[in-house]
Parts: C-alpha cells; sequence; structure tokens
C-alpha cells in the first residue's frame, strides 16, 4: 500500500531521513520503495551528470543509467515509464545543498519519455531517456537567491575542470531550452537621495578607477552605478559615507573579486571627500 510520506511541501531533510520515511536505499537516483510501495527520485544538482531540469512547471528528470545507452525496459526507468498504470507512487527530491533532500512532493508523468543525447560517467556520449514530471499538487518551491548562487557556482567550477574538447562537446550537446529556476531574494530599498548624492560626488568619474564613465544614459547623464562599500546584505549602513559611484566594470569587480583593499581605498576617498581628477 502507497504511504502518505507526510512530508511538508518545500520541507528539507537529510538522506537518513529520507530513508526512514520511505525505507529505501540510501544510494541512488531512482529509490524503488518495495514496503512503502514508492520511487523516490533525487536530482541532486550539486554532485549529478545528469541535465535535470525545470522548464517551466516542468521538471525534466534523467532516467537511471550512468554508464552507455539508457533502456525504458529494465530497472527504475520501467517502473517510472510505467508509473501512470502501476500504481506505484512517485516523489521527487531536489538538492541544491550537499547533504540537503528538499521535498518538492508528488509528481506524475505530464508526457510519455523522450530521449536526449547526455554524457555518461565516462564523459562518452550516450542516449538517456527524459522524463516529465509534474506536480500533483502546489507549485515547484523557489529558490532562495543564496542557495541559487552557491549551485550556479558548483557547476561553473565542475564546467571550468573540463579539458577545451570536453567542455566543447558539452556545449555542443546541451539542451536548446534553458531550464527555468524561481528564485526569491531580498531586495534593500536604498534611498535615492543618498544614491543621487554619490554620483553627484563622483562628478562622471569611477570613484574606484578613476576613469570617466563608459558612455551616456538615455538622459545624456554619465552612466555610474551606487556601490554599497560595506554591502548592506552584510550590515552596511545605506549612507553617504559607504556609498560611491563605480562604473560597471569596477561595480562586477567589488562583487566578485571583493578586494579588501578596494573597500579600504574607496573608504579612504570618502572620507577625506577627494574629487575625481578631470
Amino acid at each position: 500500500m502507497t504511504i502518505d510520506a507526510g512530508l511538508s511541501h518545500g520541507q528539507v531533510i537529510n538522506n537518513a531521513e529520507l530513508c526512514a520515511v520511505f525505507k529505501c536505499s540510501p544510494q541512488g537516483g531512482m529509490r524503488r520503495a518495495l514496503a512503502t510501495n514508492s520511487l523516490v527520485l533525487v536530482s541532486n544538482h550539486v554532485a549529478s551528470i545528469y541535465d535535470d531540469r525545470w522548464i517551466g512547471d516542468t521538471f525534466h528528470y534523467t532516467g537511471m543509467g550512468q554508464q552507455g545507452d539508457q533502456s525504458l525496459s529494465n530497472a527504475q526507468n520501467k517502473t517510472l515509464a510505467e508509473s501512470r498504470t502501476n500504481g506505484v507512487a512517485v516523489h521527487l527530491f531536489e538538492v541544491d545543498r550537499e547533504r540537503e533532500y528538499r521535498y518538492q512532493g508528488e509528481v506524475e508523468l505530464a508526457s510519455d519519455p523522450y530521449p536526449e543525447i547526455q554524457p555518461d560517467q565516462l564523459k562518452v556520449d550516450r542516449t538517456v531517456w527524459v522524463f516529465p514530471l509534474r506536480l500533483k499538487r502546489g507549485a515547484p518551491i523557489p529558490l532562495s537567491s543564496a542557495e541559487y548562487d552557491a549551485g550556479r557556482l558548483v557547476r561553473e567550477r565542475k564546467a571550468k575542470r573540463l579539458t577545451a574538447d570536453e567542455l566543447a562537446a558539452r556545449a555542443e550537446k546541451a539542451p536548446k531550452q534553458a531550464g527555468q529556476r524561481t528564485v526569491v531574494s531580498i531586495q534593500f530599498e536604498r534611498n535615492p537621495y543618498v544614491s543621487m548624492q554619490a554620483k553627484r560626488r563622483a562628478t562622471g568619474i569611477c570613484e574606484l578607477c578613476r576613469t570617466a564613465a563608459p558612455f551616456s544614459d538615455a538622459n545624456d547623464e554619465p552612466y555610474l552605478e551606487t556601490h554599497h562599500i560595506e554591502w548592506l546584505a552584510r550590515g552596511g549602513e545605506d549612507s553617504i559615507h559607504n556609498t560611491v559611484a563605480l562604473c560597471p566594470n569596477c561595480h562586477r569587480k567589488m562583487h566578485i573579486v571583493d578586494d579588501p583593499k578596494d573597500r579600504e581605498l574607496l573608504r579612504l576617498r570618502v572620507h577625506q571627500g577627494l574629487l575625481p581628477r578631470t
């Protein structure tokens, strides 16, 4: 008999808790649990070789088999392919951070599985089966911006480790339709007077690299972007003492490199009230 998982939509549990609820194996992306008549799907965006992705409200889940062509006629691929009629309840979890299993809910096939070319564990192209799934209730749980950024950095690091040939092959075979994730972020309400004061103080010159704004905006004003030396997310003030005007290049540098020497230089210039060189 199929169980009620008893998990709330979006609940995060660990692997041991998942196994206790469904009485399934602690390993694998497709875990058949006979005792609870369930199939647990785990899409691990941190460690998996598969290109699982949301497109709208449909989750495109890659089937079982890490090496060679996959088949619909054996193991859990067969169970999932026949889930409309075999009475097995299918539950979906996503892993966006190590050891955190987020419960999306019970899912069903949205349409028939389709073949796709993806590299296997040995980085050899093979045919996989992708299962379009939709939630039986509710909508996909959105990620926080921190969770999304953490997952993006993991994927970027994996891409950087590929050789030139491997990277070219993965890029060529990548799905043409981009995946979609709903991301929730906290937006700080920046004071427009503080922002405008920083831009006027800069007089069109970046307060870090001391070069002129790269272009003018639609109002023919030099285009600079305001930046908080100590980020608001870290407790920094939205004040004229913590706000500078930067060119887009330096603004990105401050968010990506975040060099303490640059922060100290900006604090010194604001404190001393230095004017940009003309």
